[in-house]
């Protein structure tokens, strides 16, 4: 595993590549890529998991959140790749390494994937490919991943990308829609040291 210090950990970040993805940054001069941000964080299944701390409600507030993100890439504590079949260049999703530590040296995993593009295996490869890249190339040594209690398919994917559950974390999250009442989530972790993850 690659050692690290605080300066390898600032940005700029590179794309990724690999499992037919491409992983690259999100431009929020982009349109097209803003208006693919507001779709994804206004999908009904999304909402329902997932309760942003500023909602996302038209293309202004979408161009805010991405600018948002690229500051955090900047000063090194967030990565956040729009994931892009590697072939058609077509946007599949978002996945983002999450509260960089350095001192620590852990962060958090988070992913969605647009509608159209489910069930063809799109978050566990891009999860397996950003998992690879944080514990390895940038030196980090924990990931963690928490989804809302009742999630099956992120506990599944989770599990296949190398993510054993570790525990319930209570009242960890908001309640869908709301900011005033909190549920319980589902902990998963993973290691440097933990076994290499091989996708079919």
């Amino acid at each position: 595993m690659a050692h690290t210090s605080e300066q390898s950990l600032i940005g700029p970040f590179p794309e990724l590549h690999g499992h037919g993805l491409r992983l690259c940054h999100w431009d929020a001069d982009s349109e097209s890529q803003a208006e693919i941000w507001l779709r994804g964080q206004s999908d009904p299944e999304f909402r329902r998991w997932n309760t942003p701390m500023t909602p996302i409600t038209d293309l202004d507030s979408a161009r805010l959140s991405l600018r948002g993100k690229a500051e955090q890439a900047a000063d090194g504590t967030s990565a956040s790749f729009r994931v892009t079949d590697a072939a058609s260049g077509t946007t599949l999703g978002h996945v983002g390494v999450n509260m960089i530590d350095p001192a620590f040296r852990v962060a958090r995993v988070g992913y969605w994937i647009l509608p159209e593009a489910r069930g063809r295996g799109a978050a566990t490869r891009a999860l397996t490919l950003a998992a690879h890249w944080a514990l390895t190339d940038l030196g980090l040594y924990r990931l963690e991943l928490g989804h809302a209690l009742g999630h099956d398919a992120s506990c599944h994917i989770a599990e296949r990308c190398g993510f054993p559950y570790e525990g319930t974390l209570r009242g960890a999250m908001y309640e869908a829609g709301r900011q005033d009442a909190f549920r319980d989530i589902h902990l998963h972790g993973r290691l440097a040291t933990d076994p290499k993850v091989e996708l079919p």
